[in-house]
């Protein structure tokens, strides 16, 4: 297998989710893993997802709801 293993949550809004599995990934799994998450119609971050977030001590007010179209990167790796 090789490192690091590229995972792409996506959903329709990328506003909670997707954006809470992104950083639960990227918290836990370290550098084993390279993390993107992206929605088909982005709605920008719900501020409740922030809240339940820091509940468990991970913040994610710095992530950014994305475009599907923006995972292209993803491809050439």
């Amino acid at each position: 297998m090789h490192y690091p293993i590229r995972v792409l949550f996506l959903c329709t809004g990328n506003s909670a989710r997707s954006q809470m599995a992104e950083a639960l990934l990227r918290s836990f799994g370290g550098d084993d893993f390279e993390v993107y998450s992206a929605g088909l119609e982005p709605r920008g971050l719900h501020p409740m997802t922030i809240k339940i977030m820091q509940k468990i001590n991970i913040d994610v007010s710095q992530q950014a709801s994305r475009s599907e179209e923006h995972t292209s990167e993803l491809q050439s790796h």
